[in-house]
């Protein structure tokens, strides 16, 4: 069965005003101090507004930018990506597919050995879904991604 992902007007309302800032007015929050910068715990991250899986801790690396940063998304189909001409310069915006959330920005500055891009992703776009609470809040197809095939 297919989770249906869509954006939750309620979702929207409860948002707190910094949630509310980075994911609907395109806002950033400051470096260094978001919920989710350095945390190391196991998990995905899914977009706050619609609840669609975006990220995951496997491909989460310490960038020194300040944000959580990630190699990749878990499905790039959950992830769309615009041009931004902001703030006098050419950056490549990330948004939620089906929740149309402001989410961060896509970099080529990242682990070359993975790819070379970093998502500089804020955490008030996110909320973290611990890898023991998946099965629990309906992402328990993710937990494939924290075992590691034999070879």
């Amino acid at each position: 069965m297919t989770q249906e992902y869509n954006r939750n007007p309620a979702a929207v309302a409860a948002l707190s005003p910094e949630q509310y800032h980075v994911t609907q007015e395109n806002g950033t929050e400051r470096a260094f101090t978001g919920e989710y910068w350095d945390n190391h715990e196991p998990g995905i991250y899914v977009d706050v507004v619609s609840g669609e899986p975006l990220f995951a801790s496997t491909d989460k690396f310490e960038s020194g930018s300040g944000w959580p940063s990630f190699t990749k998304p878990i499905e790039k189909s959950n992830v769309f990506e615009k041009r931004d001409i902001s703030h006098l310069m050419v950056r490549t915006e990330v948004r939620s597919a089906h929740g149309d959330s402001h989410l961060g920005h896509v970099f080529t500055d990242g682990p070359r050995d993975q790819g070379g891009l970093r998502y500089c992703i804020n955490s008030a776009a996110l909320r973290f879904i611990h890898l023991d609470d998946l099965e629990a809040e309906g992402y328990g197809q993710y937990k494939t991604l924290f075992t590691k095939e034999e070879a």
